[in-house]
């Protein structure tokens, strides 16, 4: 599947609480989880979600690109921001927006 063709919440939303596993560099991985997925008010033709993940915190990731793997979504780019830490961990964001045709 082409995810970047099948963006959308309810995919997302099938698999809440599942891990993700993101590239750090060429000899580490760290597992972000999917905890929460948003929806914001959007135009009648879009769709707008931010989806939620926390990592561990020990391993910092500062906002940029990264690749995510997913056993059952595959590999995928995706803008994380970080947007806090609490004791379980780093939180990381990242939003999406997208015309439904």
């Amino acid at each position: 599947m082409a995810l970047t063709e099948a963006f959308d919440k309810g995919l997302f939303a099938e698999n809440l609480n599942t891990k993700f596993s993101v590239r750090v560099d060429a000899n580490k991985t760290v597992e972000l989880e999917l905890t929460e997925i948003t929806e914001s008010n959007a135009a009648p033709n879009h769709e707008q979600f931010a989806l939620a993940f926390r990592g561990p915190g020990d391993v910092y990731l500062p906002q940029q690109i990264y690749q995510l793997d997913h056993q059952r979504l595959g590999t995928m780019s995706v803008f994380l921001v970080p947007v806090g830490r609490d004791e379980q961990g780093f939180e990381y964001e990242a939003i999406f927006s997208r015309v439904i045709s």
